[in-house]
């Protein structure tokens, strides 16, 4: 084992070294061009603000926020800024959905307030690789149904997105998409 490295971040490094070989989908538009699709009811996925770590300490529980990984004081105020984002450019929002953890459900609350909704088709699955096919289907099901009005806003964390669209987003970006028949397209990203 690498000095300074647990199995966990052990874990981690292999599945980013397994995701290079995923095709990267390259980003069609500007960031005006991706905020302006949104104004038209486009879908954006967020990976949560910034976490410090990665992964789930050892019996995380969903529920209870004191057993997991949580936003710190540069992601609450990221995900207060994800907001102000969108209030400043008038886009209006039709629904945000988050997964059942605590991070993501607290990115969107600061960027939302009141406005979040469970979405487990969204929950992480970086413990538990072998539910990731099911759960991208899942994920991509519940994209395929958004027909506004408004944009759909997803907070849900880097796995799932990568499952969706091959690309490993930072912390607190987003990547505005668009379906087409299984496919879903990426229009452009959202800078944290």
């Amino acid at each position: 084992m690498r000095p300074g490295l647990s199995r966990r971040g052990l874990a981690g490094l292999a599945l980013l070294a397994g995701l290079s070989s995923l095709p990267q989908s390259a980003p069609r538009a500007s960031e005006a061009e991706a905020w302006a699709a949104l104004g038209q009811g486009a879908i954006v996925l967020f990976r949560h603000a910034h976490a410090p770590g990665g992964g789930d300490p050892p019996g995380m529980r969903l529920g209870d926020c004191a057993s997991q990984r949580n936003l710190d004081g540069t992601g609450r105020a990221q995900a207060r800024r994800i907001g102000e984002a969108f209030r400043s450019r008038g886009i209006p929002v039709g629904r945000v959905l988050t997964s059942q953890w605590c991070r993501t459900r607290e990115t969107a609350e600061l960027a939302f307030p009141g406005r979040k909704e469970e979405e487990p088709a969204f929950n992480s699955f970086f413990d538990d690789r072998s539910k990731g096919a099911g759960q991208t289907a899942a994920a991509r099901q519940v994209l395929k149904g958004w027909r506004g009005p408004g944009a759909l806003v997803v907070s849900t964390h880097q796995v799932n997105i990568t499952g969706l669209t091959g690309i490993v987003p930072a912390s607190g970006e987003g990547l505005v998409v668009q379906l087409e028949g299984d496919t879903v397209r990426v229009l452009g990203r959202i800078k944290p």
